[in-house]
């Protein structure tokens, strides 16, 4: 029988390696009962509902629903303390340090770990949850406020009749939106965990599970999938110019037309990618070729 007393853990990650070492680094510790664990966002959901863990480790990208999406459909009352678990460090620094009991950035290491699982077991002990569940409605409903602004587009006024300007009674300005797109990658690389920032970027190339990182003469490896990397990159400055390829645009110097009707790109620095057929004709538009 597990002790009554101890602290009730679920971990929610889609991928199984990050699921693997949360639970090998708790099993490390002492009081601690692995209550289950979650593949994506609807089975993280239903596990919170009927298992009422006394902490979640919570991956912020999961298939399905994402952490975010997981805490408005739990609601933030019925949320336990939660670490957000994510592979972007603008979440962290800009949002989940005040929403949660604290977060990890793929790859962390043991430390990062003990010191952010130490902090959540004292907040579990003293009951200071409820002060959690006031910053995570905060953080949903800022994330509302930000999602609102950019559907409604640069050009938009408050009501749609552009009466209220940013002097009108009553009114106070809106904070500015945070950017929607990554600014820096947390990367490993010889057991220390370091930032790339995207504008040292070339290029990003698919390996297996893994998508390498370009930069300069260097290659950082995350495990990351390319349809992630290429929602959370800007699209003014990033293109997928095959399954396997993302690009920074102004990194490329000509496009090239090859024997047999196939491209690639020529970079800067003298890298040769090659660019899938349905995705020459997006390219030559953003160059200003003629079609």
């Amino acid at each position: 029988m597990p002790d009554a007393r101890a602290l009730r853990v679920l971990i929610a990650d889609d991928e199984e390696l990050a699921r693997q070492r949360l639970e090998d680094l708790l099993r490390k510790e002492g009081g601690v009962e692995i209550a289950g664990v979650a593949e994506n966002g609807e089975s993280a959901i239903e596990a919170i509902r009927t298992l009422k863990p006394d902490l979640v480790f919570l991956d912020v990208q999961m298939p399905g629903r994402t952490g975010l999406e997981v805490v408005r459909t739990v609601g933030p009352e019925n949320m336990p303390p939660t670490i957000f678990v994510t592979a972007y460090d603008r979440y962290a620094l800009d949002a989940f340090d005040v929403a949660a009991v604290d977060y990890l950035v793929k790859p962390f290491d043991d430390e990062r770990f003990e010191q952010a699982f130490r902090r959540a077991r004292r907040l579990v002990e003293l009951n200071e949850v409820g002060r959690l569940t006031e910053q995570l409605r905060d953080l949903l409903q800022s994330e509302m406020r930000a999602a609102g602004t950019a559907a409604a587009g640069p050009g938009a006024t408050a009501g749609g009749s552009g009466a209220a300007g940013p002097g009108a009674a009553g009114s106070s300005p809106a904070p500015p939106p945070r950017t929607p797109y990554l600014e820096r990658i947390a990367v490993e690389m010889r057991g220390q965990v370091r930032v790339v920032p995207v504008d040292t970027i070339e290029y990003i190339t698919a390996s297996g599970p893994y998508a390498e990182i370009h930069v300069g003469d260097k290659t950082y490896v995350i495990r990351e999938r390319m349809q992630t990397l290429e929602e959370r990159l800007d699209p003014s400055r990033f293109f997928r110019i095959h399954r396997s390829v993302i690009v920074r645009l102004e990194r490329i110097e000509a496009l090239l037309r090859e024997p047999g009707g196939d491209y690639a790109v020529h970079l800067k620095s003298g890298a040769r990618l090659s660019v899938s057929r349905n995705r020459v004709e997006p390219l030559e538009q953003w160059m200003g070729l003629p079609r």
